[in-house]
């Protein structure tokens, strides 16, 4: 696990907050680095990979408990609450 100035040193290549009250993840930083999808706890100041093995992924927004990005042109969708691609 590792604190919000060791994610900067991944260089981010998208990030995003989750708002509280809007589903899962509320207070969370999500965030895409060159090959992973990771969350960061501000509270806990721990991070955690949620998806590995990504091909370049970008563009990360949230809405609800899925998050929504992009890899090598093809959209995919992260479900937080079945921790899950779907």
């Amino acid at each position: 696990m590792m604190d919000l100035k060791e994610i900067e040193q991944f260089e981010p290549t998208s990030w995003c907050e989750g708002i509280i009250g809007d589903g899962c993840g509320g207070g969370r930083i999500f965030f895409t680095c060159k090959d992973s999808l990771n969350v960061y706890d501000p509270i806990t100041k721990m991070s955690r990979i949620l998806l590995d093995g990504l091909d370049d992924p970008k563009e990360l927004s949230k809405k609800g408990c899925h998050l929504f990005f992009t890899c090598k042109d093809e959209k995919m969708t992260f479900d937080l609450s079945k921790m899950a691609l779907v």
